[in-house]
């Protein structure tokens, strides 16, 4: 049956080779469990987030191993949480109070759809053909200090100062040493080669955490928002939480506001785009499935797993699903067919019943995860080349700057675009400029205008 479904033995795989791949998939990337509900949990309830969070995994890789046959997890996009709760919700929606999150769940169900419908038709490999490689990599890096500026924020490394807007945090604080060390344990692993590194990392954290609070160093009050970090079963499994956060659609809003809503959309959609064809090429080649010629066989499908993914986490409450590049952990142990992805989604509908324990996670354990993982997409500042037009030069350097320093990876992505449309125009290269980006462009321009004007 197994053979039949994933054709192992075309593959040069076996079904123990598969399942061990699916184990180390889903052990890399289980921290997103912990990480998504503290994330989203500013706007949203943390139980009905982690019980989305880990559903809506599991089903869209489920997807992904059935209809493509890849080796590839997938669950709720580090990067494009944090825009849907830092910059969308407490960001450009705040006024809306309560009722923020319902917005942004609208703009991820809408882009899921759109994306399922350009998965369809093909359209999604002409889009990423059509946006400038600098531009990409400066995207990619400028998400990897956002997301560990939000790591820094929730363990108290980077604090307020009213002076210079940001400053170190006390050292006096077990939140801040604990995050410190946790973020050199999870290096330390990753350099001995130790599969689930970053998960080992948050758990290690938070054991520390615990001796801590047994020794009176961490001292709980719940009033001051400092939380016990034992988990409790008392009340036994909840699954009340989706309640909270399934359908939760706010289209009335939108109707009014739509131009700022599409704004929102696209920014999801852009994000999303590069974080998943980086991805899904970067795990694709890792494993030798990629043609001749650097295309990859069934990328529709692979895309419309992703689209799939991202619809069914706006319906129970998560922000947008993405491929995981974790899922290369597992292709590291020899996983090269859908039945990786097949265990690793059985493991997050296990998890389910775990959501104590995941939930007792504090943001200072899952901090050196979000440090440790943007350290990874700042890396790709080393694939930019600098030495071409100022075009290609100033479009990832403005991604990179505006991002952590506006606090809005959104901002990053519009200013990026709009200076290097504008520059290649200036120094006379207009031709360069595909209809996409011109496309692009003017979206953004009519988002600038309808900020400049205040219109809402």
């Amino acid at each position: 049956m197994l053979e039949k479904v994933f054709k192992l033995k075309e593959h040069g795989t076996d079904v123990k080779t598969e399942i061990t791949a699916g184990i180390t998939t889903f052990l890399a990337m289980a921290y997103i469990l912990a990480v998504n509900p503290n994330i989203l949990g500013a706007v949203m309830n943390p139980n009905g987030v982690f019980l989305a969070t880990a559903i809506a995994s599991a089903i869209a890789t489920f997807v992904m191993a059935f209809l493509a046959n890849y080796p590839i997890a997938l669950s709720a996009g580090m990067g494009l949480n944090a825009y849907f709760a830092f910059t969308v919700c407490l960001g450009e929606l705040a006024d809306q109070g309560a009722n923020a999150f319902t917005i942004a769940l609208t703009a991820v169900l809408v882009e899921g759809i759109i994306f399922i419908v350009l998965s369809l038709f093909k359209f999604r490999e002409a889009i990423i053909n059509g946006i400038p490689q600098n531009l990409k990599y400066g995207i990619t890096a400028g998400i990897g200090i956002f997301i560990a500026f939000i790591g820094m924020q929730g363990a108290g490394i980077t604090v307020n100062d009213d002076s210079t807007l940001v400053g170190l945090g006390s050292f006096a604080e077990p939140s801040v040493v604990l995050a410190l060390i946790g973020f050199l344990i999870i290096i330390a692993l990753a350099h001995f080669k130790v599969k689930g590194s970053v998960l080992f990392g948050i758990l290690i954290t938070w054991g520390l955490g615990i001796l801590a609070q047994f020794g009176g160093w961490y001292k709980v009050n719940p009033k001051a928002g400092v939380y016990s970090l034992l988990p409790s079963f008392a009340n036994g499994l909840n699954l009340n939480g989706l309640a909270d956060t399934a359908f939760k659609f706010n289209f009335s809003w939108v109707g009014s506001h739509l131009i700022q809503f599409v704004a929102i959309v696209f920014s999801f959609l852009f994000v999303d785009l590069f974080d998943t064809v980086g991805t899904v090429v970067g795990v694709a080649d890792k494993a030798k499935l990629l043609n001749e010629d650097g295309t990859l066989p069934r990328a529709g499908k692979v895309f419309l797993a992703d689209a799939i993914g991202t619809t069914v986490g706006a319906c129970l409450g998560t922000s947008t699903v993405t491929s995981f590049v974790e899922s290369s952990a597992g292709v590291a142990e020899g996983g090269k067919t859908g039945l990786t992805a097949f265990t690793t989604g059985l493991l997050f509908i296990i998890a389910i019943v775990l959501s104590p324990i995941f939930l007792a996670i504090p943001s200072f354990a899952t901090a050196p995860a979000l440090i440790y993982v943007g350290m990874l997409m700042i890396t790709s500042v080393s694939k930019i080349k600098f030495d071409g037009d100022l075009a290609d030069t100033a479009a990832p350097y403005m991604a990179i700057v505006m991002m952590p320093l506006t606090y809005s990876i959104a901002n990053g992505i519009m200013f990026g675009v709009l200076s290097w449309v504008i520059l290649k125009v200036v120094v006379g290269k207009a031709k360069e400029i595909s209809p996409i980006m011109y496309g692009v462009f003017v979206l953004f321009l009519l988002r600038i205008l309808a900020l400049a004007f205040n219109f809402s």
